[in-house]
């Protein structure tokens, strides 16, 4: 019989959400985290990332990119600030250009992404966003958004 999950930082598993059009794009982002580290979910369009925000909730961090179907980044940011908890958005695009990094920051995404992927930019990015959304919100290092399953 399985023990449930227990809620632990040494060997801590972020949670995030990715809402990427393509596979591809998830199969690149997928390859650069370990999956020692980060749980990824993953949403193809505004509607499934709402369904999977509910499901997995509370998520730290959101990957989306510049341009879903139907709607944009920005509807996704609408959508967070209406959460109790709402995670960080790091907004990706091909064309991630200053006006874009400017409008995204202005607007209250934590940091803007280029793709394709950049492994270390990846990881610097994503771990510096989830350690600021934990401090800004006071958790412990212990806390649900993390997880790891218990041994047998």
């Amino acid at each position: 019989m399985k023990k449930p999950l227990a809620l632990e930082t040494g060997n801590a598993v972020i949670k995030l959400l990715a809402v990427l059009p393509g596979e591809e794009d998830h199969a690149q982002l997928d390859s650069m985290l370990p999956r020692q580290k980060w749980a990824i979910h993953k949403a193809h369009n505004l509607t499934s990332a709402v369904a999977q925000l509910k499901k997995y909730a509370p998520l730290p961090l959101v990957v989306c990119d510049r341009d879903l179907w139907p709607g944009t980044w920005k509807d996704m940011l609408k959508r967070l600030d209406g959460l109790n908890d709402p995670p960080f958005l790091i907004v990706t695009s091909r064309l991630a250009d200053e006006q874009l990094w400017a409008e995204a920051l202005n607007l209250g995404a934590y940091d803007v992404l280029a793709r394709p992927f950049d492994a270390q930019e990846v990881n610097r990015t994503l771990s510096s966003a989830f350690f600021r959304w934990r401090d800004s919100h006071a958790l412990p290092q212990s806390s649900p958004l993390t997880l790891k399953v218990a041994n047998a």
